[in-house]
C-alpha cells in the first residue's frame, strides 16, 4: 500500500512539474513575440505585484531585517520589491539573451551592455591559464560566460538546476546555446571542475549559495554555512581567481565588471588558507549586494545551518 501511495504521489508530482513547465514556456513564448524591453517591463511589473503574495516574501524579509536593523520596513519592503523584480527579469532575459548582449570587444563601446575590466580580460587571456571566476546571484549573473566567451575565454560554468526537471531542462537548453559548456551542481561535480583546470581551462562558480556540508562562516554578520570549493581548487591547482559581477543600470542597460585576481590568503607553509579565503569571497559577495541589495536574492535560506552546525553553536554558546 505505501509503495502504491508513493508512486502515486511521484506521478502526481510529475504532472505537476510538468503542467508548471508548459505554463512558464508558453507565458515566455508570448513574451518572446512582443519588444524586449517591453516584456521586461511588463515582467518587472507584474513582479512587484505578486512577489510579496509568496511564501518566500516573508523569509526575504526576516533576512533583510537581519542584515539591515537600521534601516525602516519601507526601506527594506523596497528592496524586496526591487529583488521580485529583478527575479522576473533574469527570467525573462533567458530567452532574449541573443538580443541583450551586444558587447562587442572589437567595438567596445557602451551599449546595452558595458564592460569594466576589459584590460583583465586581454591580460589574461594572453597568458593562457587556467583560472577561476567567482559571482554571486546579483542582477544578471548569467553575463559573464557570455562576455568572457565574447574575449575568446570560454568558462565551464556550474550551476544549480531548478527542482522541476522540465524546466530546468529548458533552461539548460537556453543557457548552454549562450554559454558554453554548463555543469549541473551534483555529486561528482568538484572532480568535473578539477578536469577543466586540469587541462589548462576556466571556470566560473557562484559562491552566494547555502552549502550543507559547508564551513562554517559568517555573511552580514551571521553565521552561516559555506562551500569552500573555490579556495581547494585554486589551492589544488594554484590558479588565480577573479571576482566579477554584472549589475543593472537605469534603462535596461547593464555593467559587467571584472575585479582584479584576489592575493588569497595562505598559511604558515605558502598554500592557500581554505577558511580564510572562503570568508574573503563571503566579504567580497557581502560589499557587493550592499550597493545593490535589491539585485540579489534574500528569499534564499543562505543563513540555515545544517543540525551539526546548530549544535555546535549552541554548544559555542554554552561555553562548552
Amino acid at each position: 500500500m505505501k509503495r502504491f501511495l508513493y508512486r502515486n504521489a511521484q506521478r502526481l508530482k510529475k504532472a505537476e512539474y510538468w503542467t508548471t513547465a508548459q505554463l512558464i514556456r508558453a507565458a515566455l513564448s508570448v513574451l518572446r513575440r512582443v519588444p524586449v524591453d517591453t516584456a521586461l517591463d511588463f515582467a518587472d511589473r507584474w513582479a512587484r505585484r505578486v512577489g510579496p503574495w509568496l511564501g518566500r516574501h516573508r523569509v526575504a524579509m526576516e533576512n533583510l531585517r537581519r542584515a539591515y536593523p537600521e534601516k525602516s520596513e519601507e526601506e527594506r519592503e523596497a528592496i524586496a520589491s526591487d529583488m521580485w523584480a529583478n527575479m522576473a527579469r533574469l527570467a525573462v532575459e533567458y530567452i532574449f539573451l541573443d538580443q541583450l548582449f551586444d558587447f562587442d570587444p572589437a567595438r567596445p563601446e557602451p551599449g546595452r551592455v558595458e564592460v569594466v575590466g576589459i584590460e583583465i580580460f586581454m591580460r589574461i587571456r594572453a597568458e593562457k591559464k587556467p583560472l577561476i571566476f567567482f559571482t554571486a546571484h546579483l542582477g544578471n549573473f548569467e553575463f559573464l560566460p557570455i562576455a568572457a566567451a565574447s574575449f575568446d575565454l570560454p568558462v565551464t560554468a556550474l550551476f544549480r538546476p531548478p527542482n522541476n526537471p522540465y524546466v530546468a531542462d529548458y533552461i539548460y537548453s537556453t543557457r548552454k546555446a549562450a554559454m558554453g559548456e554548463l555543469l549541473p551542481s551534483q555529486a561528482g561535480v568538484a572532480l568535473q571542475l578539477a578536469r577543466v583546470l586540469e587541462r589548462g581551462g576556466n571556470i566560473g562558480v557562484l559562491v552566494d549559495q547555502k552549502f550543507r556540508r559547508g564551513i562554517r562562516t559568517t555573511f552580514f554578520s551571521r553565521e552561516c554555512e559555506t562551500n569552500p570549493l573555490v579556495p581547494k581548487l585554486a589551492r589544488q591547482y594554484d590558479c588565480d581567481v577573479y571576482p566579477a559581477r554584472c549589475i543593472r543600470l537605469p534603462g535596461g542597460r547593464f555593467r559587467l565588471e571584472v575585479e582584479e585576481k584576489l592575493e588569497l590568503p595562505r598559511d604558515d607553509k605558502g598554500a592557500v588558507d581554505i577558511q580564510r579565503t572562503t570568508q574573503l569571497l563571503n566579504d567580497i559577495v557581502e560589499g557587493w549586494i550592499r550597493q545593490d541589495p535589491g539585485q540579489w536574492m534574500w528569499f534564499h535560506k543562505r543563513w540555515q545551518l545544517s543540525s551539526k552546525s546548530r549544535r555546535s553553536a549552541a554548544l559555542k554558546r554554552q561555553g562548552v
